[in-house]
């Protein structure tokens, strides 16, 4: 074979029986393109870099050949159908890595682009029988919409066959009472028959096709003993049907169907609404955008943008790209990307996200950032990672699913055995309710639809889980550990307190020293700055003339004619003995900055790292909650201190490296502590990968985030405690959820193998139970703080 594709249609063609094709065939194609399927062919359409950059990441700096692609499956109707993809594309040569997400049906999929290109991968997933292309919400959102009008169709032709067969089951159950003739029965039978075929093939069709799957891949899903169920129904009353007498299982099988597909059809509605929140961040790129170019403005696709590039974003539009502000103020709304729910002021040099949507005034925004290099794409495919690993509890749950399957088959044929010797008359009735009683469907939903609908629930707060671990392990913690700097405090200078000397009011000294630190870059200048609003800055900040900067010692500057100074003590000649300050006024670790003019000493003012406004409702939340908590910092010791008792922190450690943080840690876990670690910054990324869970501050840097299993994109503290409970309840919700659908299971297969039951009862207690489970899980999508 030249390629892929001739051995995909060789194969099909001799797989059906075709062979004759190459009988009758009178000429050979001209050349070996023309052997390869215009659908193959187009893939490759997939392999240039302009049509890639929407969607395709380089994922190592080092290695440019090393490409990320978002990717949507088409077809996607079990676990097994996701082993499937997996294993078979772990095994190409030059695929690095492979995550699918079952509940968005997403794939991320890693490849060495000098050994197998993208169209070959595709390619490998069509030849399984599955379809997948690149991801686009919009495009997501149309085939789950396409999905859902499928579900309802085969749903519609279950409910309208399942009501018809029952009125004619209700005659044939009376019939005996009622003096019915065979004759008549007999009929009615054969009505029941031909009305339940559009049920048995049409709408049952998912269900056959997923087992075929599972057995074919050696893995035997819950579809498994259902299909077997329906094929055991169908053909025992067709027999009974031909000889004219005995049961006939038309009205329960149709009704299972329906039961079944009502079942999953308000299981898949429930798990997407679990996922919402994570589908409505990828659907805020918008797809357009309005590129500035000299004097003309273009509405141009935001794939054709590129990093450099000005764009336009209006009142009330969604920003198109990450950017930097280069004209205009105004605010921006970024709630659904950090849970912050004030819009946020931007002016120039503000950083914008793509997705936030700009409020009062136009701005001109400097791309940084555009399609899989966005802060939005790597939220999205933080989330994609937590989605695809499975949590412990998921896991198990799975295995003892599997287990389950096989057990029941084997349960099956000993109940067959059993009712062949005690009346062979109800073997079909007994091994259809026992097949359905006992589907491990709510088993299976039991752990996935809690962790979907917790992790919904906590990215709408702005708390981000980046691994399928986090919120099994968050809930188990016992020891909270903090780093100071960045994490408990803000992490840059603010100005905390200003001193006045002579007649100089707080504000005009705060004006005149603005001023001076307009132009600096250095961090303490931010903190003088911080102070007044764009519009204040505009408004009260006046022009310095002469200014020069003296290095290591401050700034001077003329202001009307007056010189002045702003700077440490070796700047200011004036100081003396009136202008020492009581240490008790300000925080161990504070600088003290003084402003001077020529005659005298006008100000002091004091900056200092402060604590962030929650961290001590944090602090006390926790500790009610009977968790321990400790801060370790790599600050001096009087610093870590002061903080540490205002917040009333018993156990913390000054001075320390990355290293010995690492070491005190491992410390704690040596212990017996389960140990949740709070950091922010790159010298922290060790020893959150060291903790049993970890949350990095959003704010914080990116190989800390990469570090970490859990991000708080918001500045809000309280959500962490919030993640605390959250977690909590969602390990109880899936405890209930097992206990329920175990429970279940054993009190009703005994029932179902004694006679006791009736295959209707099995379909409506087997659908009933599997709705309890969702319906429960989706209790964590409103979860209260305390």
């Amino acid at each position: 074979m030249c390629c892929h594709g001739c051995e995909a249609v060789a194969e099909s063609i001799v797989a059906n029986g075709l062979q004759d094709y190459y009988n009758y065939r009178t000429e050979l194609p001209k050349t070996a393109e023309e052997l390869v399927p215009d659908e193959l062919r187009q893939l490759a359409l997939y392999d240039h870099p302009e049509v890639q950059k929407s969607f395709v990441l380089n994922s190592a700096e080092q290695n440019r050949d090393i490409k990320e692609a978002a990717l949507i499956l088409e077809g996607i109707t079990c676990a097994a159908c996701i082993w499937l993809n997996e294993r078979h594309l772990k095994q190409l040569k030059g695929v690095r890595e492979v995550t699918f997400n079952y509940a968005s049906q997403r794939a991320r999929i890693t490849w060495d682009e000098r050994e197998i290109k993208l169209s070959q991968i595709l390619a490998e997933i069509r030849k399984l029988g599955y379809h997948a292309h690149p991801f686009s919400a919009q495009q997501q959102d149309a085939l789950r919409q396409k999905q859902r009008k499928a579900d309802f169709r085969r749903l519609a032709v279950a409910g309208l066959t399942a009501g018809q067969v029952m009125m004619i089951a209700v005659a044939l159950y009376a019939g005996k009472a009622q003096g019915l003739e065979p004759a008549t029965a007999a009929i009615l039978r054969w009505f029941s028959l031909v009305l339940s075929i559009p049920a048995m093939t049409y709408a049952a069709w998912p269900f056959y096709k997923s087992a075929w799957q599972g057995l074919t891949s050696g893995r035997l899903g819950m579809d498994v003993p259902i299909t077997l169920g329906l094929f055991t129904g169908f053909l025992g009353s067709i027999w009974a049907t031909l000889q004219g007498h005995g049961s006939v299982y038309f009205d329960t099988l149709t009704m299972l169907i329906f039961f079944l597909l009502a079942t999953r059809y308000l299981e898949r509605n429930a798990r997407e609404k679990s996922i919402e929140a994570a589908e409505n961040l990828l659907r805020l790129a918008p797809a357009m955008a309005t590129r500035i170019e000299g004097d003309l403005q273009n509405i141009v696709p935001v794939v054709d943008l590129k990093i450099g590039d000005l764009i336009l974003a209006r009142p009330g539009e969604t920003i198109a790209a990450d950017g930097i502000v280069a004209e205009g103020e105004s605010s921006a709304d970024e709630s659904l990307l950090t849970g912050e729910s004030r819009p946020l002021a931007k002016f120039p040099g503000s950083i914008v996200y793509t997705g936030s949507i700009n409020y009062q005034n136009p701005l001109v925004i400097k791309v940084t950032g555009i399609g899989e290099n966005t802060m939005l794409a790597g939220i999205s495919r933080l989330l994609d990672r937590a989605q695809s690993q499975k949590p412990l509890m998921a896991q198990t749950a799975e295995k003892v699913a599997a287990y389950f399957t096989y057990a029941l088959l084997v349960v099956v044929a000993i109940v067959a055995l059993v009712w062949w010797h005690l009346d062979p008359s109800r073997i079909v009735e007994i091994v259809l309710t026992v097949l359905v009683v006992s589907c491990p469907c709510a088993l299976s939903l039991a752990a996935p639809a809690a962790f979907a609908a917790a992790g919904s629930h906590l990215i709408k707060h702005g708390v981000l889980l980046t691994r399928g671990h986090a919120l099994e392990t968050l809930a188990k913690v016992t020891h909270f550990v903090f780093d100071k700097t960045g994490t408990l405090t803000i992490g840059r200078p603010v100005l905390v307190q200003t001193i006045t000397f002579g007649d100089a009011s707080q504000e005009h000294c705060l004006e005149i020293a603005a001023s001076l630190e307009q132009a600096s870059e250095h961090p303490i200048a931010h903190s003088f700055l911080d102070h007044f609003s764009q519009a204040e800055k505009n408004q009260r900040l006046v022009t310095v003339t002469d200014r020069s900067n003296i290095a290591g010692q401050g700034l001077l500057g003329t202001i009307d004619g007056k010189r002045y100074a702003i700077g440490n003590v070796r700047l200011h000649s004036q100081l003396t003995a009136v202008h020492q300050l009581d240490v008790m006024t300000y925080p161990p670790g504070a600088t003290v900055i003084w402003l001077s003019d020529q005659e005298q000493v006008l100000a002091a003012f004091v900056i200092a790292d402060t604590l962030r406004p929650q961290a001590a409702d944090l602090v006390k939340g926790l500790k009610d909650k009977a968790l321990n908590v400790t801060m370790l910092s790599g600050d001096a010791t009087e610093a870590v201190a002061h903080h540490a008792a205002t917040l009333k922190i018993n156990q913390w450690q000054a001075g320390m490296s990355p290293e010995q943080k690492l070491l005190a840690l491992q410390t704690l876990q040596a212990n017996g502590e389960i140990v949740a670690m709070v950091g922010d910054g790159i010298n922290d990324a060790p020893v959150l990968a060291g903790a049993q869970v970890s949350i990095a501050m959003g704010s914080g840097t990116q190989m800390a985030q990469a570090a970490a299993d859990v991000v708080l994109l918001t500045e809000n503290l309280h959500e962490i405690e919030h993640a605390v409970v959250t977690s909590r309840f969602a390990m109880r919700i899936i405890r209930q959820n097992f206990i329920w659908a175990i429970t279940y299971n054993l009190v009703a297969l005994p029932f179902a193998a004694a006679g006791y039951l009736s295959p209707w009862m099995a379909a409506i207690g087997m659908s009933v139970s599997s709705l309890i489970v969702v319906l429960n899980a989706l209790r964590l999508v409103n979860v209260e703080t305390a």
